[in-house]
C-alpha cells in the first residue's frame, strides 16, 4: 500500500497484562478505514529505552502512533521521549500550562479532591512540556497530544503522540487527522479493504487445501479457528477486488455448506433474526452462570428481543426458578440432555419468550466422571414452533474456555434455528 503506520502502545501495566490493549485494535483498524497499511503495534513498558528502541523499529513507517504515557507521574516520559528521537528538544509551553492548570483546578472541584499545590503544579508543568515544532492537540482529559515531525534535515516518520485513556484518545482523534503534519504523512494512502468470510464446521486445514489450488494475486489473507468458527479475512486494494470475489468463489464452492456469513459476525446475525422476524428469548443456564444472556444483551437494543435470563446454578434454583422437575434431575443427573431441555423449555414459558436456551455441564476443574467428563455440556434451543435443537458435546480448556465455547455454541444453534445455514 501507499501508505504505512506503526503503532506503539506504552505502559507497563498493558505490557503484563494487567490492562487489556484496548487502543491498538482500535487504532490498527482507523488507520486501515483511511486506507493506511500498518505493519505493527509494539507494546513496551515505562522505561524510556525501550520506548526509544520501539520508535527506532519504526523508523521506515510514514507515521508513528503512541499512545499513553502522557500523565503527570515520573513514569509518564512520552512525550520527551518522542521529543529526543526526533530531534526536537522540550520546553515548558506557559500558554498549555495555564490550560491544563484550568483544567485540573475543575477536576478537583467537582470530585472534592485536595492535593499538595507544589506536586499539582509540577505534574502540570509536566504535561506542559512540548517537543520544538510540535503541534499540540487540545486535551480531552488532562493530556494534550502532540504531533512531532523529524527536526528539519532529519529522516524518519511524523510521531502521533495520544494519551493512553481510550476515551481520550478516540475523543482527540479527529483533531489528530486534521493536523497539518498527519494530513501530509498520509497524502498517499489508497483505499484499503477488508472482508471476513465466517465458516462453522469447516477446519483450517480443510480450507488450506482449498486455498492451495489457486492462487489470489494481491489478497493478504488470514485464517483463525476460533471457538469452532473459522474465520477468513482478507486485505486488499481496489484494484485486487476481482480476485477477491475469485477467493469467494472458491471457498463457496469448496464449503458453502459450513459458510454462514460474508460479513457479519454470529451475534450480528442472530440480533438481525430476532429484530426481523419480531421474536423474544429467555434463556436458564447453569454452567455458564448467565454468560449467554450477558452477550446477547451486550448489543444496543437488545431489550426488543431479550426478555431475560436465569442463572440456575443449583438444584434447587433450577426447580423454584425454572420449574425443572426434581425427579428429572433425580433421574438423570444435573448435567443431562433431559435437564438442558427442561431448563429451555421452562426458560421459554416462564418468561413468555418465542425462543428459549438451556445450558448445563462441567466446566471443571473438577466435579468430572468417567460417564461424565470435566467438559461435558449438554444445550438446547427451543424454537418459536417448539422445535427443540438439543447439543451435547465435550468441550476441551480451562473452565473459562469451556464456559466461553459454550456460549459460543449456543450463538451458532440460536442462529441455525433462526435462519439456517451450517449445523451447529
Amino acid at each position: 500500500m501507499g501508505v504505512r503506520a506503526g503503532i506503539v502502545v506504552t505502559g507497563t501495566e498493558v505490557l503484563t497484562g494487567r490492562v487489556i490493549d484496548r487502543n491498538g485494535p482500535w487504532l490498527a483498524e482507523e488507520l486501515r478505514r483511511l486506507g493506511v497499511d500498518v505493519g505493527a503495534v509494539v507494546v513496551v513498558g515505562d522505561r524510556p529505552a525501550d520506548l526509544v528502541d520501539a520508535l527506532r523499529f519504526l523508523a521506515g513507517e510514514d507515521l508513528v502512533v503512541t499512545t499513553g504515557g502522557l500523565g503527570p507521574t515520573a513514569d509518564d516520559l512520552t512525550a520527551e521521549v518522542v521529543g529526543e528521537v526526533q530531534g526536537r528538544p522540550s520546553a515548558v509551553d506557559p500558554a498549555l500550562e495555564r490550560e491544563i492548570a484550568a483544567i485540573v483546578e475543575r477536576l478537583m472541584a467537582r470530585r472534592g479532591w485536595r492535593a499538595d499545590p507544589e506536586a499539582t503544579a509540577a505534574g502540570v508543568r509536566k504535561q506542559a512540556l512540548v517537543p520544538d515544532g510540535a503541534t499540540v492537540l487540545a486535551p480531552v482529559g488532562t493530556a494534550p497530544g502532540l504531533v512531532v515531525p523529524p527536526a528539519e534535515g532529519r529522516g524518519g516518520p511524523v510521531v502521533l503522540v495520544l494519551p493512553g485513556p481510550p476515551s481520550e484518545l478516540q475523543g482527540m482523534w479527529p483533531a489528530a487527522l486534521a493536523a497539518a503534519p498527519v494530513q501530509h504523512a498520509l497524502a498517499g494512502r489508497e483505499e484499503l479493504r477488508q472482508e471476513t468470510l465466517r465458516l462453522w464446521g469447516t477446519l483450517e486445514s480443510q480450507l488450506a487445501a482449498t486455498l492451495r489450488q489457486a492462487e489470489f494475486p494481491g489478497l493478504e489473507v488470514t485464517t483463525c479457528l476460533r471457538d469452532g468458527e473459522l474465520e477468513i479475512v482478507t486485505r486488499y486494494g481496489a484494484d485486487a477486488q476481482p480476485e477477491y470475489d475469485r477467493l469467494v468463489a472458491a471457498v463457496t464452492q469448496a464449503h458453502g455448506e459450513t459458510l454462514f456469513s460474508t460479513g457479519p459476525t454470529v451475534d450480528e446475525v442472530v440480533a438481525s433474526a430476532f429484530a426481523d422476524r419480531g421474536l423474544t428469548v429467555a434463556t436458564a443456564e447453569s454452567c455458564t452462570s448467565g454468560l449467554l444472556v450477558a452477550r446477547l444483551t451486550e448489543r444496543a437494543g437488545s431489550s426488543a428481543w431479550v426478555l431475560g435470563g436465569v442463572a440456575s446454578y443449583a438444584n434447587s434454583a433450577k426447580e423454584a426458578l425454572v420449574g425443572v422437575p426434581p425427579e428429572l434431575l433425580a433421574a438423570h443427573g444435573a448435567v443431562s440432555p433431559q435437564v438442558a431441555g427442561a431448563l429451555a423449555g421452562g426458560a421459554r414459558s416462564r418468561f413468555g419468550a418465542d425462543v428459549g436456551v438451556g445450558i448445563t455441564g462441567i466446566a471443571g476443574p473438577g466435579g468430572g466422571t468417567a460417564e461424565k467428563p470435566v467438559g461435558t455440556v449438554h444445550l438446547c434451543a427451543i424454537g418459536p414452533d417448539s422445535e427443540e435443537l438439543p447439543r451435547s458435546v465435550v468441550l476441551p480448556g480451562s473452565r473459562s474456555a469451556v464456559r466461553q465455547r459454550s456460549v459460543s455454541l449456543a450463538m451458532q444453534m440460536l442462529r441455525q434455528l433462526l435462519v439456517g445455514g451450517p449445523p451447529a
